[in-house]
């Protein structure tokens, strides 16, 4: 929630229980401060309203922006995650938590991709995809040769692939590539990579769950070494 006020996504309105309102008094006043009501409710009335049991008793509703120019996010970025076909929600929020940890600064989504502002998403992310910015890649996947147009390394992340992450000198800006557990990348997507690598496993082990391969690929890849901690 703190998350969201300084994000660029408009408060709307802000929803309370009422025994949260002092522990989230800077919140309200944060809401109040931008001109968006304040409604308080026990508990009953806040699960009707919600639609389900929320149990930390706070939600807010936020206006949705017009989408982003994909070529435009990729103009102030160093590092970026491009996600073919990832469907889970908490996949797609881990991914963003990662991103913004290991400082991406965009991630681009295939059309497939889920909505990541979705609310799973969102709790997932702790935030993080209301301030990682976002858009979708069109057309798909031949836009990807736009990215590599860009300046960017195309390294794709590919269980199959022959060599190793730890090979890739990517140069000054690298766009992660990475697709949905079950399925990866479509041989197309797969086609248009600058690399194809692999993270190296133990025996047995045939793949990382996705969100765990894009930390370990940001951080070998796009985290420079003057990064702050």
């Amino acid at each position: 929630m703190r998350l969201l006020l300084p994000s660029p996504w408009p408060l709307l309105s802000l929803l309370l229980r009422r025994e949260r309102v002092t522990a989230m008094a800077d919140v309200v006043a944060g809401a109040e401060a931008v001109g968006a009501p304040v409604y308080v409710a026990g508990q009953a009335s806040f699960d009707r309203i919600a639609g389900f049991p929320v149990h930390r008793g706070v939600l807010a509703l936020a206006a949705r922006r017009p989408p982003l120019d994909p070529i435009r996010l990729l103009a102030g970025a160093a590092a970026v995650v491009v996600v073919e076909g990832v469907n889970d929600h908490e996949n797609l929020g881990s991914i963003f938590r990662n991103a913004a940890a290991l400082g991406a600064g965009a991630v681009l989504l295939d059309p497939s991709c889920c909505d990541p502002l979705y609310r799973r998403s969102i709790r997932v992310s702790v935030g993080h995809v209301l301030n990682v910015p976002f858009a979708r890649l069109r057309p798909w996947p031949a836009a990807l040769a736009e990215v590599v147009a860009a300046g960017f390394t195309l390294v794709a992340m590919d269980p199959a692939a022959p060599g190793t992450v730890e090979a890739v000198q990517p140069g000054r800006r690298v766009a992660l590539l990475v697709g949905a557990e079950g399925s990866g990348l479509s041989p197309g997507a797969a086609a248009l990579a600058t690399h194809r690598v692999r993270i190296p496993m133990a025996a047995g082990v045939d793949s990382l769950n996705v969100a765990t391969a894009v930390a370990i690929g940001l951080h070998r890849l796009a985290v420079p070494p003057d990064f702050v901690e």
